[in-house]
């Protein structure tokens, strides 16, 4: 059987194993194998695989010029993923010769999405992304409510209460703001992520994030940021966690809309606006725009065959068991 080639991508530390699978591509024989939920485990492990927040499949395009399929570290799939598609466009830019163009549309599971590429010395050195308009009723997102929208809705997880604004940028979001600027955000996410992320109310699980928006003397806004992602945990950056957030926060009346906010994420910043619909009343949004870097690692090929996670180690219990950092 031949090797799976694949590329080793990441968008602020969030990284993923890129696999072509359209026709004509070597990869497109083993498109089957590559897309199972225990081969996406594997290749994902960091200890005994290549190691990565997922996979991201690049398949033919519907509407666009290629399609994205986003599947999770644990074998889940995901609607839509904001890092990754700057590096699938990333990706095509650079490698596809027919797609060497400023504007790429890509396919995803939130919609067709329009990629600008910012474009230096003949590569992509960072992409904008069109990630379209925000879902606030509880039936898109979807969270279990009667209520028109959830802003700082009450949400009990262990021991402790939150306030929870609820968003889809095409994948679901709950997001909670602390203002105890000493709030240790990190730690706050791996406490309380795993928790949220499988809330009953959520019936599709949650990406979770945990923020905290900060105005200088100016009156200049930004955002700190970590995120818990459904089906991976805490990760370096988030891109549609860090448009949700923005938006949340406008809903909030924490920002105000229509002007780019810089959001800090562990892994790095991304650039995102909001922009409002026209008219009075209760606030809408017409669009989201994400800006960032996206960076190739490295280029691979690995055996099928050793696509698989070894059996269970049992050691003595008075070892214990191996420790996971």
């Amino acid at each position: 059987m031949a090797y799976l080639p694949f590329l080793k991508v990441e968008g602020l530390g969030n990284d993923f194993l890129v696999v072509d699978l359209r026709p004509g591509k070597p990869a497109h024989p083993l498109a089957q194998l590559v897309t199972l939920p225990e081969t996406v485990r594997a290749l994902c492990d960091r200890n005994f695989g290549v190691g990565g927040d997922g996979v991201l499949a690049i398949l033919p395009g519907d509407k666009g010029d290629a399609r994205m399929r986003v599947l999770n570290a644990d074998g889940s799939e995901a609607e839509m993923c904001g890092n990754g598609i700057r590096c699938i466009a990333k990706v095509l830019f650079e490698k596809d010769p027919t797609l060497r163009r400023e504007k790429l549309h890509i396919d995803t599971g939130a919609g067709l999405l329009d990629c600008t590429i910012d474009v230096q010395d003949e590569r992509a050195a960072g992409v904008t992304v069109e990630m379209g308009t925000p879902q606030l009723t509880p039936g898109q997102i979807p969270v279990k409510s009667d209520a028109p929208r959830l802003v700082r809705e009450a949400l009990c997880a262990l021991d402790r209460d939150f306030a929870f604004t609820a968003v889809s940028m095409g994948n679901p979001h709950a997001v909670i703001f602390f203002d105890d600027p000493t709030a240790n955000l990190r730690q706050l996410a791996a406490s309380y992520g795993p928790g949220i992320e499988h809330d009953p109310k959520f019936p599709r699980r949650t990406n979770v994030e945990f923020a905290a928006v900060r105005t200088s003397a100016s009156g200049q806004s930004d955002i700190n940021l970590v995120v818990w992602e459904r089906g991976c945990g805490i990760t370096l950056a988030c891109g549609t966690g860090a448009c949700a957030t923005v938006v949340a926060a406008c809903l909030e009346g924490r920002l105000a809309p229509d002007r780019e906010v810089p959001v800090h994420l562990p892994g790095g910043t991304l650039f995102i606006t909001a922009r409002s619909a026209p008219g009075g009343g209760e606030l809408n949004f017409t669009g989201v725009a994400m800006r960032g870097p996206a960076n190739i690692v490295f280029e691979a090929a690995i055996d099928p065959a050793a696509i698989h996670l070894p059996a269970a180690i049992h050691l003595p219990a008075a070892m214990g068991q191996p420790p996971r950092t």
